[in-house]
């Protein structure tokens, strides 16, 4: 499955009238994103259905062209589900020149929403921390009996973990889920909603430029000051950390669209 990441920012409600056209909307963006990985399956058909408030009727028209397109593949039996085929075609010289055609005049906006939504998501899971430190019998209270769920911190660091020891051909998509995290953990589905349609605003482009050793490197210590400025509470610190990371983003891909 998603490895524990909340889908709802990108799987919420489709409206009546486009609902077979925004259902595949929606599925392409957890596939393209990598939100679910290549092999791995959606949820089940009818908490699908229900997340995406639809008929399973028009999920199953939408599964059926995904498939037809080569994006996920349905399996029957007691394993079965509906499981993702689609791989990050690699890096394209000739698809970079395409994209950047058009693209290029809308990607200072797609930036600047970017910065916008996710240096604030950054900033509200830092005072969200800081106030749990300060208050602890605040956090949220669970059934007698029930298993602890993974705290904020564990999760955050979790998926720091995960972005660290990724290999290239996995690096986009496990950038996508440590950032998409942050906007997760504040519990704001608006927000999460928009980090997901700001990152999917400059998936293509990112997809389409390779992955180069330094900048990861670079992005490693930039990826930890952020997690440390959140865990610490140091609200301004993480927004400030979140802004050099993405400034570092956005003149990579100015050059490479350049």
């Amino acid at each position: 499955m998603s490895g524990g990441l909340d889908l709802s920012g990108a799987l919420r409600p489709v409206r009546e009238g486009n609902a077979f056209e925004e259902t595949v909307e929606r599925l392409l963006t957890v596939v393209k994103l990598g939100l679910i990985a290549a092999g791995e399956r959606f949820p089940p058909e009818r908490e699908l259905a229900a997340q995406l408030g639809i008929s399973r009727l028009t999920l199953r028209e939408a599964i059926r062209e995904l498939q037809q397109a080569g994006y996920v593949e349905s399996r029957r039996g007691r394993f079965g589900g509906t499981f993702i085929t689609y791989t990050r075609p690699a890096p394209s010289v000739g698809e970079l020149r395409r994209l950047a055609l058009e693209h290029g005049d809308k990607l200072a906006d797609a930036l600047t929403f970017r910065f916008a939504v996710e240096t604030g998501a950054a900033e509200v899971l830092a005072q969200q921390l800081a106030a749990t430190a300060a208050n602890p019998a605040a956090g949220p209270a669970r059934p007698a009996g029930a298993q602890p769920a993974p705290s904020q911190r564990e999760v955050l660091q979790a998926r720091l973990l995960d972005v660290t020891n990724a290999g290239p051909q996995d690096y986009r998509r496990l950038d996508t889920v440590f950032h998409l995290s942050i906007a997760e953990l504040t519990g704001s589905t608006l927000l999460t909603t928009a980090c997901t349609d700001a990152r999917m605003r400059l998936n293509d482009l990112l997809n389409a430029i390779p992955v180069l050793k330094l900048n990861i490197t670079h992005t490693t210590v930039q990826h930890a000051a952020i997690v440390d400025a959140i865990l610490t509470g140091d609200a301004e610190r993480a927004r400030k950390a979140v802004a050099e990371h993405l400034a570092g983003t956005g003149a990579l891909l100015r050059g490479f669209l350049g």
